[in-house]
């Protein structure tokens, strides 16, 4: 019989509330990737993937159906908050765990600017007397106190936007369907899947690094497992789940969307900088009502249901690496009322609502945080399955060879490949910000101020000998 271990074994105290059952934390990782999420980046994503959304896809469902395992798997071991910081601190060395956290900041700190500024072009759009930098406040502001109430009232509040997105992408399936019988298709069925005239595995490759972004969220439901009531067993599974029902869901609305684009060729040739390709596609196959529809429910699930989800996983990022002393200690404060990390909840906020009027004002501001947003995660997601195999197979000796050793491989293999077809932009200014981190670390080091975990001097096979891990 296998022994659950507890957060008091790894030198913490349970300060935030345990609330969230399977069900909260599987609603959790769908609406932090959004059901709709390829509504926003549909043009875009139709471009660089030479028509074959579909596959894009396919492909990067199955490079985050590998990395959803290796994030079971470290979810057994350590079922803490901190994500991959905690997994590669714990499983490989307290410095290499500082690393992937500082290359994973890229992900969850940028990650709600991203989504406020988005949402809130798409609102200024429909209500013009308001303006982005208005709407940034109003998405952010709400936010901050929904989190600030508690994570219950997230969980709660989760559910019901995600019912709203499953609504309308059930509208937009129908409506999309019988445009198909009606014999509005643009291009052949299987286009969208495999396309001989544009077909490379380096373009496939590269639209991934786009489409990613869509994937990136079910990762949060680990930042959640210091609020979870379920053991680290049914934690891991909520993440799986959550990744396949969006993966398959994505495949689907693409597929349709792709068959239904009335501008194919001035997309492959131009792309979509103004980001309406998927709504003019939803007027021509069902008219103005379904493209404002459509264009509405992204601005509401990107702006308040997604970065909702994403400000509490990066608070709960920011206390989980500050409470080990690798950020300020003023980060790590929980608040005695309603057990949320409450400086951590506000850094974030000012954060995202600096950022994101500061990229209003830049043409190429959605692009560049965007492929930030991707290159960071992706980096991060390397350093996961390094850390399954190191973990399990070199300190454990565990025999598991499928899911310790193969899987977190052929993983590392796709996202390598991903990472290195990304665009250059985000390559350089990723590898610039991995680089201060390097520089961190020295500092560190030369201030005798080595990163260390709680309750441990240094990385041991386990945090206690009398307890077994979960295979």
């Amino acid at each position: 019989m296998t022994t659950e271990p507890s957060l008091e074994q790894f030198g913490y105290q349970q300060e935030l509330r345990r609330s969230l059952s399977f069900t909260d934390l599987l609603v959790y990782g769908l609406i932090f990737m959004v059901p709709i999420a390829p509504f926003g980046i549909f043009g875009g994503v139709f471009q660089v993937s030479g028509g074959m959304v579909a596959l894009a896809y396919a492909v990067g469902l199955l490079a985050m159906a590998f990395t959803a395992m290796s994030y079971a798997q470290m979810a057994r071991a350590f079922p803490m908050a901190g994500s991959v910081y905690t997994y590669a601190g714990r499983g490989i060395a307290a410095p290499v765990g500082f690393l992937a956290g500082w290359v994973i900041l890229l992900d969850y700190v940028l990650v709600p600017a991203l989504l406020y500024l988005i949402a809130s072009a798409a609102m200024a759009s429909f209500v013009p007397a308001i303006p982005i930098w208005g709407w940034l406040i109003v998405f952010v502001a709400l936010n901050t106190i929904v989190n600030y109430t508690g994570i219950q009232m997230t969980a709660r509040i989760t559910k019901i936007m995600l019912i709203g997105e499953l609504i309308v992408l059930a509208i937009f399936m129908i409506v999309g369907v019988i445009a198909l019988a009606q014999g509005k298709a643009q291009a052949g069925a299987l286009t969208p899947l495999f396309d001989s005239s544009t077909f490379s595995w380096s373009l496939i490759f590269g639209a991934v690094s786009v489409a990613v972004l869509s994937f990136l969220g079910f990762d949060g439901i680990s930042m959640m497992a210091e609020e979870s009531q379920v053991d680290s067993r049914r934690l891991g599974k909520s993440m799986v789940a959550a990744l396949a029902l969006a993966g398959l869901l994505f495949i689907a609305q693409t597929w349709v969307a792709a068959l239904l684009a009335p501008n194919r060729a001035d997309l492959l040739a131009n792309g979509d900088p103004a980001g309406s390709a998927f709504y003019d596609m939803a007027e021509f196959a069902g008219g103005h009502w379904l493209s404002v529809l459509t264009a509405v429910a992204t601005a509401i699930a990107w702006g308040f249901a997604n970065s909702l989800v994403a400000q509490a996983a990066t608070s709960r990022l920011l206390f989980a690496m500050a409470r080990d002393r690798q950020l300020p200690a003023f980060l790590a404060k929980v608040d005695p009322k309603h057990k949320v990390p409450v400086n951590a909840t506000l850094l974030v906020a000012v954060i995202s609502l600096g950022l994101g009027l500061y990229l209003d004002t830049r043409d190429d501001g959605i692009t560049l945080i965007s492929g930030l947003v991707n290159f960071g995660a992706m980096t991060a997601f390397l350093a996961l399955h390094v850390s399954v195999v190191v973990h399990y197979v070199v300190r454990q000796r565990s025999r598991d060879w499928w899911r310790h050793l193969i899987a977190p491989v052929i993983g590392f293999g796709i996202l390598f490949a991903v990472v290195i077809n990304a665009n250059i932009a985000a390559q350089v200014l990723g590898a610039i910000w991995f680089g201060i981190g390097v520089v961190v670390l020295i500092v560190f080091y030369a201030l005798k101020r080595r990163p260390t975990l709680a309750g441990i001097s240094d990385v041991p096979d386990a945090p206690d000998p009398s307890v077994k891990y979960v295979q």
